[in-house]
């Protein structure tokens, strides 16, 4: 069976992902198409995948191919995804905490990453979608795709190739916990930029400062000074 697979329309390549794992070989496989109809999000929310425009691609892989700690799975994935669409567009890509990718203040990836045990081997799940050619998002006024915001125009088959060999490569790469954080800051969306939160249905003036090593979002408030928060606890608006 080839390592990744396409597949001509599918509800969700993070659940069918799991249909074509080797439980008896720890194998790196992953799964994409053009067409997915129930895509998953962060927290149950969902991801829109245009047909035939945008990419849904899953990789699942062993975790004892892994050389980061399960916690900081989360942002190692979203680093590698906007290193890799910087390289692949000249542009300069950041990240909306945890894990958005945005190019020019609009959102063109989504990443779901989850842990499963099957046949007795444990898998991180890397659901990516991502926005290649589309260009109406008139329902959705806070994405964009890679067309729309470099004027680029890239093959989906050819992404999902170079995708799979780019995180197939450097997922196994040790990485250290202060050389992750410190990229991630680099590519960190509005740092040091006054920016409206909502907290509590409440919204306020304020300026994000880092993330830590922990995970956290540090934001100095207009009312209430420099706070640290987890995801959902706070919405950065733009």
């Amino acid at each position: 069976m080839p390592a990744l697979i396409f597949l001509k329309e599918c509800e969700s390549t993070n659940e069918e992902i799991l249909r074509f794992l080797n439980h008896t070989k720890a194998d790196i496989q992953a799964v994409y198409t053009f067409n997915q109809t129930k895509g998953k999000g962060q927290y149950g929310n969902s991801w829109e995948c245009a047909e035939n425009l945008n990419l849904a691609f899953t990789l699942a892989l062993p975790a004892q191919h892994l050389e980061t700690q399960d916690h900081l799975f989360n942002f190692r994935t979203a680093l590698l995804l906007a290193d890799f669409l910087a390289i692949m567009t000249k542009n300069r890509v950041e990240i909306k905490w945890p894990n958005d990718i945005i190019i020019k203040n609009k959102k063109i990836a989504g990443i779901l990453t989850e842990k499963k045990k099957l046949g007795g081997i444990n898998y991180f799940i890397i659901g990516i979608g991502l926005n290649i050619l589309q260009k109406n998002f008139d329902h959705l006024p806070k994405a964009g795709s890679i067309l729309t915001q470099t004027g680029i125009t890239l093959n989906p088959t050819k992404v999902a190739d170079s995708l799979f060999v780019y995180l197939k490569e450097q997922l196994q790469n040790e990485i250290f916990v202060e050389d992750l954080f410190e990229n991630i800051n680099q590519r960190l969306f509005r740092k040091k930029m006054v920016s409206v939160f909502e907290i509590k249905g409440i919204r306020q003036n304020g300026i994000i400062r880092n993330v830590d090593e922990e995970g956290f979002l540090w934001v100095e408030l207009e009312n209430q000074g420099l706070q640290k928060f987890y995801n959902k606890e706070i919405e950065l608006l733009y």
